[in-house]
């Protein structure tokens, strides 16, 4: 095949190297960010901080039982908190105006007050309600039953509910009109249809902002240690107080938080890819 002709006034470029660009800001910016990881490194490894206590007490009984209460209140305060946001976000969505009054009173105070208030209001509830109780069923003295743990949980759930239904309330909003009406074609009945047919749906609207508030939990759950909840942080705490070894032990403390967050970030990538199956966007 001949080769081809070059229109005049085009020099032949065939066969010349092909020069890469080079991102001079992106280097710099690179480079800069690597001196100052390593700044920041030196000055941890140089200054007064005994990681050796770090490494003693990394593993102490007390720490790992505080992890595990953490762990706990974490799991229940998010699973009842699911179960109040699906109940305030179907309050909200009912034609019934006090149905709807009522949840938008309850998401506009737990939402509008800090959550570290409302914690200290349930741990001191006894200077409101000196016994709490069912008249002729059981009564007791609320400083009996409200424990830290109690009050904590309290505290947490209800806290989260709030928040929880206003991201499900956002999912069932997403599922098309069409499958209500198909619903009710079909003859079933609104709480049918809600948990056959729309909530299935809405998971995969609801899912990722609901694992990204119980990794969130995990962290909030520290706030329980102002009402002497034993979590991780409350443990530190303890243990600080007897050794002045204040830095280490919220080392301690940061390291753990850390290892169970990176321990459910891919759980919660492959439960949101179970549930995304069929319409997620396939990359190539």
């Amino acid at each position: 095949m001949p080769p081809r002709k070059l229109a005049p006034g085009f020099a032949d470029t065939r066969g010349m190297p092909i020069a890469r660009r080079l991102y001079w800001g992106r280097w710099l910016a690179a480079a800069l960010i690597v001196v100052l990881i390593f700044l920041l490194l030196r000055a941890f490894a140089q200054g007064q901080i005994e990681w050796a206590v770090v490494a003693q007490f990394f593993t102490a009984p007390a720490i790992l039982k505080g992890i595990v209460n953490t762990v706990i209140m974490a799991v229940l305060a998010m699973t009842l908190g699911i179960i109040l946001g699906v109940i305030v976000a179907v309050m909200r969505l009912s034609s019934n105006p006090v149905l709807v009054s009522v949840a938008a009173g309850y998401t506009w105070l737990f939402r509008g007050t800090p959550l570290i208030l409302q914690l200290l209001l349930w741990f001191n509830i006894a200077l409101v309600f000196p016994v709490i109780g069912f008249p002729g069923i059981w009564s007791g003295r609320a400083v009996d039953v409200m424990t830290p743990f109690v009050a904590a949980l309290l505290g947490l759930a209800l806290n989260q509910g709030a928040y929880t239904s206003e991201v499900i309330r956002a999912g069932i909003i997403s599922v098309d009109e069409g499958q209500h009406d198909a619903a009710r074609a079909i003859g079933m009945s609104k709480i049918h249809a809600l948990r056959r047919i729309v909530l299935p749906q809405a998971m995969k609207v609801v899912l990722p902002p609901l694992g990204n508030e119980f990794i969130s939990m995990i962290k909030t759950t520290s706030l329980a240690s102002v009402i002497q909840y034993p979590e991780v942080l409350h443990s530190a705490e303890n243990i600080y107080y007897a050794n002045s070894r204040v830095i280490e032990l919220l080392f301690v403390a940061g390291l753990w938080y850390l290892i169970v967050v990176s321990i459910l970030t891919p759980l919660q990538m492959l439960l949101e890819r179970r549930f995304s199956r069929g319409t997620a966007r396939r990359t190539k």
